[in-house]
């Protein structure tokens, strides 16, 4: 408004808006409203107030027009007023207006406003500030392109073969399973230790820094060079990472991180460890430089314990200057994670403490009387669990490659031989089965048979004329006396049984390389096989698969098959448990009951081949075994000795079976003995109770009728 201009509450009124502002119109709805509420007051004509003032009012009206004309006069043009109420005229009365009426009375005329340019509604606003920010990215990004990746095709090229250039990829080793005994005990473990690689790219003098690495490596500087040396990938990019020495121990690696070797580095490794070292060791295995398993469970279960490795690639940039170490990661290059996943945890049958007394009650003694080789097996009659299993002589797992093959390999399993007098329990007990035999029959011994050219006769001579009861027959391992009794089976059925107590074919237990042994056909007997086979000769088999026979004749005549694994855990703790192992019904419980007595006859008679064999306290039944050892297809000096046998005999629950190559002695002599520490120190284990019955009477054995 004009600065010489009045202040007029219509004129700010009329500021707020046109003659048609809604602001108003709703102000002055709102004051008519509460007015019209409001009683009205009287007319100027009904008050004497009124018409005393009424002269003095139309007195003053010329001198008001007139003023208010000057001043019409002197504000310019304007709005035409409209003519007020002659002088001395009565006005009508009105309401009394409200508060916001008073405060801003309804303008008159006002000078047209200009119009005003209004802008777009909201959400059109809206739609173009979002359209113009997308065209704004799509720029910035279209521009970033062009930049990173250039305007030709060779400067793309070269940009990709920069960054293949830097990028580099570590192998994250999984942890590798643990292998623990029936109680959770660990027999083998992987545990922390470091690796040292190479980053060949970094490698100013190979030469150089391998002879200074391989003293602390312990690994020859032409083959530190070799792997040094610069070298593509398969995709053709730059090798820029190789291993040159795994599993070393955290001395080592902080040594080579002391030498501060360009392109020289060490990282986060395990390495396998046996806590017993010769431990079960020939169970157990090894593994390789790469944490492979090579041998034994390590490798049978390879799949399990092994794990899935990671992968880390990574951006790297220039190395230092000042300091010489490998090139630092970029922080905002790329970087690509890949977590490794922990192998699983195998659970075996083995009592790692049974494991250890039986390896000393075994390896000793056998290195003493010179033999080659010797195994030793502990099972458990109803569930089949091999509780130990030792082999002499045996290796440290830590240096497995300073030992030969045959030192580590697994005897028990993995060795199949002529079983020998062991063999002749199976024949008796498939005759008294057939129901050819009984336990009163008697058979000629003391004589000698000829089969196919070839004489058999018995290492315990008898009298000629001599007749045995079946116990007698075993107690004094009677050849001669065995053929009698397997003349009446025949060989079909011989061979039957031999296959129903698990001969000739692998047990399955868990050791890789389980040999199957060999049974021989009948079609293929040869007319000395009648003499040979029944009495373990002609017939390979391993000391486990004896030890799962005898087995057989304990549970009642049900067989068994042994089994080394439990469960395995992977690594999220998930359990499955090992199959159930397989059975089937061998031998009818009677008879299996009267095999057993029979075999505590080996044991108790006088003049017996197993009487050394004896646990104080405990009823034991069990067979020798000695033959001439077969080497390469051909006999020896050296015996092959044997003792299987049960306890308690009355209710048996462990079977030990011991074999050995000695350069002389029998089976009664070596292995006998060695079966009675280990079968002591089992039952005393598991606090097996002494037996409360005693064996037979050795004066039985004279009579016909009592079983001896």
């Amino acid at each position: 408004m004009p600065r010489d201009r009045s202040y007029d509450p219509r004129d700010q009124s009329a500021s707020r808006g046109g003659p048609d502002d809604p602001l108003r119109d709703a102000l002055d709805l709102v004051g008519d409203r509460r007015a019209s509420r409001r009683p009205s007051r009287p007319s100027a004509a009904s008050g004497p107030s009124a018409a005393a003032s009424g002269p003095s009012a139309a007195a003053s009206g010329p001198s008001a027009a007139g003023a208010a004309a000057s001043a019409g006069a002197s504000a310019g043009p304007g709005p035409v007023l409209a003519p007020g109420p002659a002088a001395g005229s009565r006005r009508p009365a009105r309401p009394r207006p409200s508060r916001r009426s008073r405060r801003y009375p309804a303008p008159g005329p006002r000078p047209r406003s200009r119009p005003r340019t209004r802008l777009a509604g909201g959400r059109r606003r809206i739609r173009l500030a979002t359209v113009f920010a997308l065209a704004l990215f799509t720029a910035i990004g279209v521009r970033l392109v062009v930049l990173q990746v250039g305007q030709s095709p060779g400067a793309r090229d070269l940009l990709v073969a920069q960054q293949r250039s830097r990028l580099v990829e570590i192998r994250l080793p999984a942890p590798r399973g643990s292998i623990v005994d029936r109680s959770g005990a660990v027999l083998a473990r992987s545990v922390e230790s470091r690796y040292v690689y190479a980053d060949p790219e970094l490698i100013e003098d190979a030469p150089a820094a391998a002879a200074r690495l391989s003293p602390l490596l312990g690994v020859a500087p032409s083959r530190l060079t070799r792997l040094m040396a610069r070298h593509k990938l398969p995709g053709g990019a730059d090798a820029r990472f190789a291993y040159l020495a795994r599993g070393v121990d955290l001395a080592q690696a902080d040594s080579v991180d002391a030498l501060a070797l360009a392109g020289i580095g060490t990282g986060r490794d395990e390495r396998r460890q046996v806590p017993g070292a010769d431990l079960a060791a020939n169970l157990i295995g090894f593994t390789g430089a790469d944490r492979t398993g090579l041998e034994g469970l390590e490798a049978r279960y390879d799949d399990v314990l092994r794990g899935r490795d990671g992968r880390l690639v990574q951006e790297r940039g220039n190395p230092g200057v000042d300091d010489g170490r490998l090139a630092k990661e970029i922080p905002s290059g790329h970087h690509r994670l890949t977590p490794a996943r922990p192998g699983g945890t195998l659970h075996l049958t083995i009592d790692r403490d049974l494991q250890f007394q039986v390896q000393g009650a075994l390896c000793p003694p056998l290195a003493e009387a010179g033999a080659t080789l010797g195994a030793a097996v502990v099972l458990e009659v109803r569930t089949g669990e091999v509780l130990a299993q030792a082999s002499c002589p045996g290796f440290n797992a830590a240096e497995p490659l300073r030992y030969e093959p045959a030192e580590r390999a697994d005897v028990a399993s993995g060795l199949a031989a002529e079983p020998g007098s062991t063999h002749k329990a199976f024949v008796v007990a498939a005759a008294l089965q057939e129901g050819v035999i009984t336990a009163d029959t008697t058979v000629p011994a003391g004589e000698t048979l000829v089969r196919g050219g070839t004489p058999f006769t018995d290492d315990h001579p008898q009298p000629p004329g001599t007749r045995l009861t079946v116990a007698q027959v075993l107690a004094y391992s009677s050849n001669v006396g065995t053929i009698a009794i397997a003349d009446r089976l025949g060989p079909q059925r011989i061979f039957d049984y031999q296959q129903r107590f698990g001969l000739g074919r692998a047990t399955g237990e868990g050791m890789p390389g389980e040999s199957a042994g060999r049974l021989l056909d009948p079609r293929q007997w040869s007319p000395s096989a009648s003499g040979s086979v029944p009495i373990g000769a002609s017939v390979d088999a391993t000391l486990l698969q004896m030890a799962a026979g005898y087995a057989t004749i304990a549970n009642d005549g049900t067989y068994v098959a042994p089994r080394l694994v439990r469960a395995t855990v992977d690594a999220d703790g998930r359990t499955t448990p090992a199959p159930a192992p397989l059975t089937r019904r061998v031998l009818s419980p009677e008879v299996a009951a009267e095999v057993r007595t029979m075999l505590e006859a080996v044991v108790v008679l006088p003049g017996a081949t197993g009487r050394r064999a004896a646990v104080p306290g405990y009823r034991v039944a069990g067979k020798t075994g000695t033959l001439d050892r077969l080497v390469d297809g051909r006999y020896t000096t050296a015996n092959a000795v044997s003792f299987i046998g049960l306890a308690p005999a009355e209710t048996p629950r462990y079977v030990v079976a011991v074999s050995a190559a000695v350069p002389e002695g029998a089976g009664g002599d070596v292995a006998a003995p060695l079966f009675s520490a280990i079968m002591g120190q089992t039952l005393s284990r598991y606090r097996v109770p002494p037996s409360a019955a005693r064996p037979p009477s050795p004066g039985c054995a004279r009579k016909v009728g009592c079983g001896w």
